[in-house]
């Protein structure tokens, strides 16, 4: 009887304690979905805004939303382009030590990645000078 008992008492027990931390983990989600629902609308918003500036700085919305998409490009290439030449020198100098094959293969990913990056920071600019000066 005794057994019976504790058995029932700790069953209840643990019931009790996933019902409060369910309660507690829905109440904490709920707060975290708002701040981050008004985040999201934040940066949607600062987005759209940054997309209006440039069409009224080119003067046409073709023109805008590609000095837009390019500047976005020229900001998220330099992490990429830092990335991919940190592996090509792993695969040249770490892995190439031993096959030939890695080496030429490191050699090759440095160079893409370092023309890539050349072209993704020039494009914007020459953008910027073709659309300013060459539509007069």
């Amino acid at each position: 009887m005794k057994k019976a008992t504790i058995f029932i008492i700790i069953v209840t027990i643990i019931l009790e304690i996933f019902t409060i931390c369910n309660n507690v983990y829905a109440a904490n989600e709920a707060v975290i979905d708002y701040e981050t629902e008004s985040k999201l609308v934040e940066i949607k918003e600062d987005a759209a805004k940054s997309l209006e500036d440039y069409k009224v700085k080119y003067g046409s919305d073709a023109y805008g939303f590609t000095a837009y998409v390019l500047n976005l490009i020229r900001i998220y290439s330099i992490p990429l382009c830092f990335l991919g030449i940190a592996i090509s020198a792993i695969y040249q100098y770490v892995i190439g030590i031993r096959k030939l094959d890695t080496k030429e293969k490191g050699l090759v990913m440095m160079v893409t990645f370092i023309t890539l990056l050349v072209i993704c920071q020039i494009l914007p600019l020459a953008f910027a000078i073709v659309v300013k000066f060459g539509r007069r």
